[in-house]
Formats: structure tokens, C-alpha cells, sequence
């Protein structure tokens, strides 16, 4: 919810009970949401806004179920329609096989990444929480990035055969969201640089203490349904980067949840990659501000990590 507005009580599409409930109607309704959201929320980025307003039009207006259109036709199909798009084919594949959408959820302030993690086979409750608060993944994209890095492996409990196993799920999983290609950037390929990234962070906690940007109310860990998470949209060069403060049981026990800010950056072929600036607490960055895993980077002089 955006500050000032009462709680919802509509049952949200991320919550259909049932996946394969999803109609035409109830995609078109999300897509709908999703350009109300980035609007209300201060994205100026017309042409995407008003992409999921038509593309909402199509679906609405389809004659036949996508469900039937992406199990025949995959990706491929959803794709093909008119106004939707690659982008916005993988939002309607992500909402046909698992019932959610997480960039709208996390818009929402709804995001529930163990609960993402948790469609996985072999996934269950404490194991994804694992993924959630030790990886700091909350997509599934994310998570794919840990397991490609072999960061899976070295976490308690985690054998290279389970790591595996959750590494084919992923593949399969986004494989069939993407069409059957393989990652349009694989990890190490091209990023958006280290001073983009930091640059966002700086505007994002500038306008967050100045309170100009406008509030949702998380609904984890928030129990009084509070407006208090800020939320950024902004472009820099080709990347459409949105910015929140961690709101996981990590940051809120550390009492690093106003240090913690969680970056994700959408490249122009819509995929989307996540990343996570704090405060060095030790090294020769300690005290500036630098990007987890690309920590050397931050030495750089360029990066103006300070």
C-alpha cells in the first residue's frame, strides 16, 4: 500500500490458491496493478508504465487461455502477443506456474521469498529460509546466481548432490520462463558498474531521510501494518533500477535495516539481477559504502565508494 492508503483487503493475485486458477482476467488484473503501483509509487518511465497498461488490454481481451497458449506454445506464445513482449511474457509464465509475480509482490510490500523458494522440489520451510537469510536471495534469478557462483555448497547442510539437485530445479524452472535460452547474461558477464549501483544507493538514502519518496507497508515482519518502507524508481542508462531498504530477519536482527539497501536492476532484455549495498564494517573499505561480491571493485577509485 502507498502511504496514506488503508490496508487491502482483496486477495491478492500472488496468493491465488491455486496456480492453475489463474484466467486471462486475473493476469491482466495483475499487469493492470503493476502499472498502478509503478505510477503511484513516482516511476517516470511513461513507456513502461503504459507497456503493461496494454499488454493488460491483450490479455484481457484474448480469446483464448494463455494457460493453454504457454503449456502448447511456451514462452514463444505468451511472447507473441499482441503488446506483451519478452519482458512481460516472463511475468505472465512466472504467474502461470507458480501462482505469484515477485516484482509486483515486492511493490506491494507482499514479497515472500521462502515462500518463492519453497515452489521448488525438495524446497521446504527451513531450508528456504536458509536460502533467504544466508544468501540474501529473495528471486528465484538471485538464487540461480548463489548456485552458479557455488555458494550453495557452503552453506550448513547443503552437499554438492542436494546443491545440484536445486540448481537443475532452477534451470528448469527459468529455463521454461525463458523460452528454453539459456541466461541472457550469465554470472560475471555484463553488469551495471559499481558507481551506478552506489550512486542509486546514495539517491535512494538521501530521498528516504528527506522523506520524499512514498511508503508501503511490508507485510513480513511489520506486524502493525506500519507505511514505513521507501521505495525508489529510477533509470540509469540502459538499467530500470529499484531501490528498498532489507526488510529480512537478518537486517532487522543485526539492526542493519536502514543500512542494508537492496538494489534490482532490469538490463534491457528484462532480466533482472539483484544486489545489495552496506556499510564495510571491516578491510581497507570498512566505514564505506560498498556492493556484496564486488567488494574489490569498490577499491577502485572510480567507484567513490566513500
Amino acid at each position: 500500500m502507498l502511504r496514506g492508503m488503508a490496508p487491502s483487503s482483496e486477495t491478492p493475485v500472488a496468493a491465488l490458491p491455486d496456480a492453475p486458477a489463474a484466467d486471462n482476467a486475473t493476469l491482466a488484473e495483475a499487469l493492470r496493478e503493476m502499472a498502478t503501483l509503478l505510477e503511484a509509487q513516482g516511476d517516470d518511465n511513461r513507456f513502461r508504465i503504459a507497456a503493461y497498461r496494454q499488454a493488460a488490454a491483450t490479455v484481457a481481451a484474448w480469446p483464448r487461455s494463455l494457460r493453454v497458449v504457454f503449456q502448447h506454445d511456451g514462452l514463444a506464445g505468451l511472447d507473441a502477443l499482441p503488446a506483451v513482449g519478452p519482458g512481460i511474457a516472463r511475468a505472465l509464465a512466472e504467474l502461470l506456474q507458480t501462482g505469484r509475480w515477485q516484482r509486483l509482490e515486492r511493490l506491494r510490500g507482499a514479497a515472500d521469498p521462502q515462500a518463492l523458494f519453497r515452489t521448488l522440489p525438495g524446497v521446504g520451510p527451513q531450508l528456504a529460509q536458509q536460502l533467504h537469510d544466508e544468501l540474501g536471495a529473495d528471486t528465484l534469478e538471485a538464487l540461480e546466481v548463489a548456485a552458479l557462483q557455488g555458494r550453495l555448497e557452503r552453506l550448513a547442510g547443503i552437499g554438492p548432490r542436494r546443491a545440484a539437485a536445486i540448481r537443475a530445479a532452477l534451470a528448469q524452472r527459468l529455463g521454461q520462463r525463458r523460452g528454453g535460452r539459456p541466461r541472457a547474461v550469465p554470472p560475471g558477464g555484463a553488469e551495471p558498474a559499481v558507481e551506478l549501483l552506489l550512486d542509486v544507493d546514495r539517491e535512494y538514502r538521501e530521498a528516504a531521510q528527506a522523506g520524499r519518496l512514498r511508503t508501503i507497508a511490508p507485510r513480513r515482519l511489520n506486524p502493525d501494518q506500519r507505511a514505513w518502507l521507501p521505495v525508489l524508481h529510477t533509470r540509469r542508462g540502459s538499467w530500470a533500477i529499484t531501490a528498498l531498504f532489507s526488510n529480512t530477519a537478518r537486517a532487522h536482527e543485526l539492526g542493519k535495516v536502514h543500512d542494508w539497501v537492496v538494489l534490482y536492476a532490469e538490463d534491457p532484455a528484462h532480466e533482472e539481477r539483484q544486489y545489495t549495498v552496506v556499510t564495510a564494517t571491516s578491510g581497507p573499505l570498512a566505514g564505506q559504502r560498498v556492493v556484496r561480491g564486488r567488494e574489490a571493485e569498490c577499491l577502485a577509485p572510480q567507484a567513490r565508494c566513500a
